[in-house]
C-alpha cells in the first residue's frame, strides 16, 4: 500500500522523487529551507523503538517528538511503520577486477541496488595492486565512484604487501578519511604471511586504525584443491569440500594470537561457523578486542545448494568462505541475539551467471561472490525480527549503529538524532513481496534468495532528507552520493 501524502505545497507536484534533489533544497538560493515531517511511525534505535514524529530540515534530522506541530513543507504519513537509521553496508565489492573478469555491478548499479535495499552508506574496498602505492589504489577507486554513486560511500584500504613504503603511506590514508584496512590470509595475489600480518597490525595499533581480515588457511586449501583436480572432481560441489569450516577456524585462531601479540583489535569478516566463533570467544576471554561480521548468505543459505546437478544452479552460490551446513545458521542467529556478532554486511560481489560459467570445467575458475546489498534489510527483518530471533533494536545495531561506530561514522550516520544525517528507512511490517532476480536492480541478473517471501517491505528510503526510493522503485535522479571522511572506531 503506498504511503499517503497528507499535505502538498504547490511546489511539490508529484510523488516521483526529490525533483532535482528537492529542487536544490527548495530554492536554496532564495533562502528557503525544505522541511519534511514524518508522522505516525516508530523510530528505532539500538535501545528500542518509540512512537515519535521526525522532522527533517534539508539534509539533517531537526527534531523528534510525540505529535510534533512543527511547520513543514510536506508531511508524510508513516503510520504503522518502523523508521530505521539508513543501513550501512561495510563490505561491498563494486567494479572489482578479479578472477579474470570484472564484477557485474559497478558503483552506479551496485549503489542503486544498495539504496533500494535501505542501505544509504556503503564502505567498499580500495585495492591497490601488489607493488602499487596505497595512494594510487585510492585514487583509482575515487575515479570509479565519484559522480556515479547513488548512496554515500567510503573506502577501506586493502593491504596486500608490507614494506616501509606502505608503512609510510598509512598516515596519509588516515588524513584522507581511511581509518579501516583489510588483509587476507588466503588468495596468493593478496595474502600476507604471519610476519607481515604482525608488523602491519602493530603499526595500525600505533595509528589507531582497525583492520578486517579474511581468515582461511591458504596452504591446506591449495593442497585439497590439488587433490580434487587430480581426482577429476571439478564440479562446484568440490568448492565447499576444499574450504572446510575448521580451516576458517584455524585461521581465525592464528590471526587472534598474532593480534594478541601485536595488542591490536581486529575484525573477523564474513564469519560462517561455530568453530570460528568459539575462537573469538576464547580471545575475548583473554581480554582481546575482537569484532565480528557475518552475512545474510550464512544465515539463510546452506551448502546443499552446491550439490545441484545443473552447473548454473550450483555455481551461483560459490563464494569464499563457502556456505556451510544448515545447523550453523542457528549458531549464528544465537550469536547475533547474544551480541557475539556486531555487524551483518553483505560481501556484495556480483557476477552474472554467464561470468560464473567461466568455471564450467574447473570449479576454481568460478568467480566467487554473491549479490546481496539489495535484499539484506528485508531478509534480516523477515527471518530475524519477524521470527523473534532478534529484536528491531538489535537489527538497528547490526545494520546501522554498530557499523557507524566501528568505522568512524557515528553519530553522523547510524542513528536518528538531531544533527545527524536524515538517512531514513521506512519499513512497513504489514507488506510482503517475493524476491525475484528479474526484479533486481543489481546487474547480476539473479538473486541467491529467489522465491523467498518477505515479512514486510521497505516503503521508502531517504538519503540526507531526499526521498530516493519509494515502493521498491529507485527514483529517477542524478547520483548524489558523497564520499565520507571517516574518523576512528568508537564501538
Amino acid at each position: 500500500m503506498p504511503l499517503p501524502w497528507l499535505k502538498m505545497p504547490e511546489l511539490w507536484q508529484s510523488r516521483s522523487g526529490c525533483g532535482i534533489l528537492d529542487l536544490i533544497n527548495y530554492k536554496e538560493n532564495g533562502g528557503t529551507r525544505m522541511r519534511t515531517l514524518l508522522k505516525g511511525g516508530s523510530v528505532v534505535s539500538g535501545g528500542g523503538a518509540r512512537r515519535l514524529d521526525l522532522l527533517v530540515e534539508n539534509e539533517k534530522v531537526a527534531a523528534l517528538g510525540r505529535n510534533l506541530k512543527e511547520a513543514a513543507d510536506r508531511v508524510v504519513d508513516v503510520s504503522g511503520c518502523f523508521l530505521f537509521p539508513g543501513f550501512i553496508d561495510a563490505h561491498t565489492h563494486f567494479d572489482l577486477e578479479v578472477a579474470g573478469t570484472v564484477t557485474a555491478d559497478d558503483f552506479a548499479s551496485g549503489s542503486r541496488a544498495a539504496l533500494r535495499g535501505g542501505t544509504t552508506t556503503v564502505i567498499d574496498f580500495a585495492c591497490p595492486d601488489r607493488g602499487e602505492s596505497l595512494q594510487s589504489g585510492l585514487s583509482r577507486w575515487h575515479g570509479k565512484a565519484e559522480g556515479k554513486t547513488f548512496c554515500d560511500y567510503g573506502f577501506h584500504m586493502t593491504i596486500d604487501d608490507w614494506n616501509e613504503s606502505v608503512r609510510n603511506e598509512l598516515p596519509d590514508m588516515f588524513a584522507q578519511g581511511i581509518s579501516s584496512f583489510k588483509m587476507y590470509m588466503t588468495y596468493p595475489a593478496m595474502m600476507l604471511g604471519d610476519r607481515d600480518l604482525y608488523w602491519a597490525l602493530k603499526e595500525l595499533k600505533r595509528l589507531g586504525g582497525i583492520c578486517g581480515v579474511h581468515c582461511e588457511n591458504a596452504g591446506v586449501i591449495d593442497g585439497m584443491i590439488a587433490e580434487k583436480k587430480a581426482a577429476g572432481a571439478l564440479s562446484p560441489a568440490s568448492h565447499p569440500a576444499t574450504r572446510p569450516p575448521w580451516l576458517e577456524a584455524e585461521a581465525v585462531a592464528r590471526l587472534l594470537r598474532i593480534a594478541q601479540t601485536a595488542d591490536c583489535p581486529v575484525v573477523i569478516v564474513h564469519l560462517t561457523n561455530g568453530e570460528a566463533l568459539r575462537e573469538v570467544q576464547r580471545a575475548r576471554r583473554r581480554g582481546q578486542t575482537v569484532y565480528v561480521e557475518t552475512c545474510p548468505q550464512y544465515l539463510l543459505l546452506d551448502e546443499s545448494l552446491y550439490n545441484s546437478k545443473a552447473f548454473s544452479d550450483a555455481a551461483r552460490y560459490v563464494c569464499a568462505p563457502p556456505l556451510r551446513e544448515k545447523g550453523e545458521q542457528d549458531v549464528l542467529w544465537k550469536a547475533l541475539r547474544h551480541g557475539d556478532i556486531q555487524t551483518v554486511s553483505t560481501d556484495h560481489c556480483a557476477f552474472t551467471l554467464e561470468q560464473k560459467a567461466m568455471g564450467l570445467e574447473d570449479f576454481t575458475r568460478i568467480p566467487g561472490g554473491l549479490p546481496g546489498a539489495e535484499t539484506r534489510g528485508e531478509l534480516i527483518w523477515s527471518f530475524g525480527v519477524a521470527r523473534r530471533k532478534i529484536s528491531a533494536a538489535q537489527m538497528c545495531r547490526l545494520l546501522s549503529e554498530n557499523p557507524a561506530r566501528l568505522y568512524g561514522l557515528f553519530p553522523r550516520k547510524g542513528t536518528l538524532q538531531p544533527g545527524g544525517d536524515a538517512d531514513i528507512v521506512v519499513y512497513d511490517p504489514s507488506g510482503s513481496r517475493i524476491i525475484r532476480g528479474e526484479d533486481s536492480v543489481s546487474a547480476a541478473g539473479y538473486s541467491p534468495y529467489e522465491g523467498f517471501a518477505t515479512s514486510g517491505v521497505i516503503r521508502q528510503v531517504w538519503l540526507r532528507g531526499c526521498l530516493s526510493v519509494e515502493d521498491g522503485t529507485v527514483l529517477e535522479q542524478p547520483p548524489h552520493g558523497r564520499y565520507l571522511v571517516r574518523g576512528k572506531c568508537s564501538l
